[in-house]
């Protein structure tokens, strides 16, 4: 069973419209992971893996968060978009692809990770990031 770890609460996300945090997974690398509000049946926030699946893009990027569009995440480098409740992505580059979730409860209004596959290091990105210029965009999409 996983180690339980309270991250947050459910209000900073929806205030803030995401949280990021760091875990660290089963193989010792760092991994970014997003909470974003979610609007769905289940939970009221959901996690995913801070990357789109089409290219290791961050989706939120440091001082400005997550971007998003009627209610979808927006990768900022190629424009295809993933529902924020169950990460799936019917558009652009990544189209037919789920973002990778990380498993996490609301109780109370706090907002824990429960993840077998990962142990929480730190609120914030990874600290190793080697890559974290902003992305040269090829969106297909117009804001």
């Amino acid at each position: 069973m996983a180690v339980r770890h309270r991250l947050t609460d459910v209000d900073t996300v929806l205030e803030e419209g995401s949280w990021l945090f760091t875990v660290r997974d089963a193989r010792g690398g760092r991994k970014e992971v997003i909470l974003v509000p979610c609007a769905g049946e289940g939970e009221p926030v959901e996690a995913w893996v801070n990357r789109c699946t089409h290219e290791a893009q961050a989706l939120h990027r440091e001082g400005v968060g997550v971007v998003f569009r009627e209610g979808e995440i927006v990768c900022p480098k190629h424009g295809s978009t993933f529902d924020t409740c169950s990460g799936y992505c019917d558009n652009g580059d990544a189209a037919k692809t789920t973002l990778v979730s990380v498993e996490t409860t609301v109780e109370d209004g706090q907002v824990y990770l429960i993840d077998d596959g990962v142990s929480f290091l730190t609120a914030g990105g990874s600290s190793d990031d080697e890559d974290d210029d902003s992305p040269g965009s090829t969106s297909h999409l117009r804001f």
